[in-house]
């Protein structure tokens, strides 16, 4: 791991220096992507096969994952996999429904109504990642929200594999409502979902996480459809000082870094001694992990230990690096909640480990990365609706505030709309 200790304006110079150099040119991948999106345009169906073939390595016969290849695979699933995944959603659903919002319609000037109407999305694609592991928890997160909102129709895609779609993937897309799967990954599947071909219908919005492809695909379909955000490496950011247990904290960093070797983990602290035994640890735990080659990259090249002079000092850098998860592992860290300003997703004290957030408490895994928690948020209900606006007058009130509106109008060089106004009581 690297170590950064100096005065917090000296840290966070480096990390502005180091952010900047980590901003990779993607030329070349944009524009892959872009031929990929093109092809796809132009010949549907087909194309997709074609990047199947190409890219998974699979000869695809048809796209879509039948109902009853979805109810087999749930019947193989395990018993109690199945128990707590049914247990999730459980707690998704009472969380994310506290985030449903309303219409509402305000009668407080004579004559005047205005309002707001909150309208689901028609059709929504969930975007599910193959490649090293599988995600369930992934489809839960992502349906579960849309659901609530009222979305009519979830299509679902996921790259497919010489071994077939994960028997858990599908049976989590069976719990969570998914009422269309496609074996489908990468940029194609993201261009698939933005402008359809014969077997895919062109959907409204797309979410859900992804590699580089994937991300950049949703950067250039966007506009042509609606995006949740752009997904970098998955990254976490601990505060901690000599309280803290460095077995969790060693833990919970390595939790992070087996996604990818791409992925961050950061450690802000008040305590040289606990840094040295957090790495200690660290590589101690590395010894018996399965994904010890993931993590020990990601650790090696993307994994700091932050020493700073005051508590105080470690809320000023963590909230400039803005994590996707931030750990507060302080003596009563709830009192410490009002100087959080950036996190995608916030985890207090010592028994509340991020992987409790990705799997079961409800609250969502799809979150902000690579420093957008400045002003991005987790993904919720209110992703999955917008908003109208309800204006009605009557024809008394209209005549109150005529003058204002064509003055206005007047100012800004525009007669017709000033006239627009008038010309009701001519």
């Amino acid at each position: 791991m690297k170590w950064i200790k100096g005065t917090t304006s000296e840290i966070l110079a480096v990390l502005k220096k180091e952010q900047k150099h980590t901003q990779e040119d993607n030329s070349q991948v944009e524009e892959q992507v872009r031929s990929i999106i093109q092809q796809v345009i132009l010949t549907g169906d087909q194309a997709l096969k074609e990047y199947s073939s190409i890219f998974d390595q699979v000869e695809l016969g048809t796209l879509s994952v039948s109902k009853e290849s979805i109810d087999s695979a749930y019947e193989r699933v395990e018993k109690e996999v199945i128990t707590a995944l049914e247990a999730a959603k459980e707690n998704i659903i009472s969380y994310h429904k506290k985030q449903k919002q309303y219409d509402f319609m305000d009668t407080e000037k004579t004559g005047v109504l205005r309002g707001q109407l909150v309208l689901p999305l028609n059709r929504v694609g969930v975007y599910v990642p193959g490649g090293t592991a599988a995600y369930p928890s992934s489809v839960l997160m992502n349906v579960l929200p849309a659901k609530i909102a009222g979305v009519a129709e979830i299509i679902m895609v996921t790259p497919p594999s010489k071994e077939g779609i994960p028997d858990v993937i599908l049976a989590a897309a069976k719990i969570a409502g998914v009422d269309k799967v496609f074996q489908i990954g990468g940029a194609q599947a993201i261009a698939a979902l933005a402008y359809g071909t014969e077997s895919i219908p062109k959907i409204d919005k797309i979410v859900g996480p992804g590699n580089i492809y994937v991300a950049t695909a949703k950067k250039q379909v966007f506009g042509t459809v609606g995006i949740d955000m752009i997904a970098g490496p998955s990254e976490i950011g601990i505060l901690a000082d000599d309280t803290a247990n460095p077995v969790y904290i060693a833990a919970d960093l390595l939790s992070q870094a087996e996604h990818d070797t791409l992925a961050r983990a950061i450690l802000v602290t008040n305590s040289m001694t606990l840094a040295k035994q957090v790495e200690k640890e660290i590589q101690q735990q590395l010894l018996t992990l399965p994904r010890k080659k993931i993590a020990e990259f990601a650790i090696e090249h993307h994994g700091q230990l932050i020493i700073v002079e005051s508590i105080e000092d470690m809320f000023t850098v963590m909230n400039e690096i803005a994590p996707e998860h931030l750990e507060v592992q302080l003596a009563d860290p709830i009192s410490y909640l009002h100087k959080i300003k950036n996190a995608g997703s916030i985890f207090l004290g010592a028994y509340t480990s991020e992987p409790v957030g990705d799997y079961f408490s409800g609250t969502n895994h799809v979150l902000p990365t690579s420093g957008t928690a400045k002003f991005y948020s987790p993904l919720g209900v209110y992703d999955f609706v917008k908003y109208s606006q309800v204006t009605y007058y009557t024809k008394e009130a209209l005549a109150d505030a005529k003058d204002a509106i064509a003055l206005l109008a007047r100012k800004e060089g525009l007669e017709g709309h000033a006239r627009a106004v008038e010309y009701r009581f001519k």
